[in-house]
């Protein structure tokens, strides 16, 4: 923190104080084998230090608490508190005191005085005291403006004021991805590093979802009574060290048949994260709107409803998939099925499904064979729209793993 003394003497005295927590004493314990020439001194010495712990003297922490020495440093998302004294350090009352506390960012002028009324009358060795909290929720250069006005017992109105300049930092670094699933359902995975230098406790890590999609997290393990999450029972992080969360949304029923609209839909919601550090101060974090490209599904999407795991060789199979309109504009669908080497399709090729609104869907019912062993690929499906002359064509639609019901016997 860096104070800008004022230079004409004053009747006042102004202090601040930041306010935080206390950290454990940490002490350098040393210690010797009772052959060596100490002997037992250094153990006798750890055992009279009242900052050690009875019967455990080698470890490095204490019982006793240590009062910041310094600044510290301050993390976006953290609360900064600080105390603010005016003391009267003159032998004669001044009137009309009026204590002000503004914090300047890179982007705005903050107010933080709990009380904007101005004190009466202060006596010699009295003072006025005030404590001021604010989250902070930009990084970078933050000045505290301190200014004190009062008059004086001859009338005289003087002003002054004190800088203090302090640094906010990034505490997480977060990274997220998102993966387009062959239905409209759409996986996060939000990856958080810790970049301070010390633990963190990861009290809540949600993703808090757009109006149009509803969220299921994919952290915990489920158990006969109860879901374990994945990273244990302590959720600690320690610093540099990074964690993957993953997430799945669905579109809400009210949205989940609007193909046209869930298309266009980029923005999911946002990440909120709350962490306590060493002796439970708390911060939290909210991501701006996280965004994902727009899948590019076309005029026509093809997806595939059902489909079984495994399927016999040479023996016929259903799926059912889903048609959707995607476009603006009612389509008249002809649907073809040509065979692969490996896929063929059973029933009738070229046949009509009539007219299909913008943004609604049909399930079509369909049955299949393979004639390869292994893991095939659902190709040949071609949809023609009569009204433009339009084709598309679907390839690698899904796989299916292809068994033999045969095996030989040994006789």
């Amino acid at each position: 923190m860096e104070v800008n003394q004022a230079k004409q003497e004053h009747l006042l005295a102004l202090k601040v104080m930041r306010l935080t927590k206390p950290t454990l004493f940490t002490n350098m314990p040393v210690t010797c084998e009772d052959r060596d020439l100490p002997g037992d001194l250094f153990s006798r010495l750890m055992k009279e230090d009242p900052s050690t712990i009875k019967g455990a003297e080698a470890l490095m922490l204490g019982e006793m608490l240590t009062l910041p020495q310094n600044f510290g440093n301050i993390f976006l998302g953290e609360t900064f508190s600080s105390y603010i004294s005016v003391h009267n350090d003159s032998s004669q009352v001044v009137k009309d005191i009026l204590v002000k506390a503004d914090l300047q960012t890179s982007s705005q002028r903050l107010n933080l005085s709990a009380s904007n009324n101005a004190v009466t009358e202060l006596k010699p060795e009295s003072c006025v005291d005030d404590v001021i909290h604010h989250e902070v929720k930009e990084i970078g250069t933050h000045i505290l403006v301190c200014a004190v006005s009062y008059t004086t017992q001859a009338g005289e109105k003087l002003y002054f004021r004190k800088f203090f300049k302090f640094q906010v930092l990034k505490p997480l670094d977060v990274k997220t991805k998102f993966y387009n699933a062959e239905t409209d359902e759409v996986f996060l995975e939000a990856q958080i590093q810790n970049i301070t230098t010390s633990s963190m406790f990861m009290e809540k890590v949600s993703l808090e979802p757009s109006m149009m999609y509803s969220v299921a997290e994919l952290n915990t393990v489920e158990t006969e009574d109860e879901g374990t999450s994945t990273f244990g029972k302590m959720s600690y992080l320690q610093p540099m060290d990074t964690r993957q969360y993953l997430y799945c949304l669905k579109p809400k029923p009210e949205f989940a048949e609007k193909a046209g609209i869930i298309k266009g839909v980029t923005v999911i919601g946002k990440l909120d994260i709350v962490w306590k550090t060493n002796l439970g101060e708390r911060g939290r974090l909210q991501t701006s709107q996280l965004q994902r490209m727009a899948p590019g599904y076309g005029d026509v999407r093809l997806s595939l409803e059902m489909i079984p795991d495994t399927v016999n060789l040479e023996e016929p199979f259903d799926i059912t998939c889903k048609i959707t309109n995607c476009s603006e504009r009612t389509m008249d669908l002809v649907l073809e099925m040509c065979n692969t080497c490996s896929i063929h399709w059973c029933g009738v090729s070229g046949r009509q499904l009539g007219k299909v609104s913008p943004s609604a869907s049909l399930a079509l019912p369909l049955k299949l064979l393979s004639s390869v062993q292994g893991l095939q690929s659902i190709s040949g499906l071609r949809l023609t729209d009569t009204f433009l002359k339009r084709t598309y064509e679907y390839d690698d639609v899904a796989q299916v793993c292809v068994v033999c019901p045969y095996m030989s016997r040994e006789s």
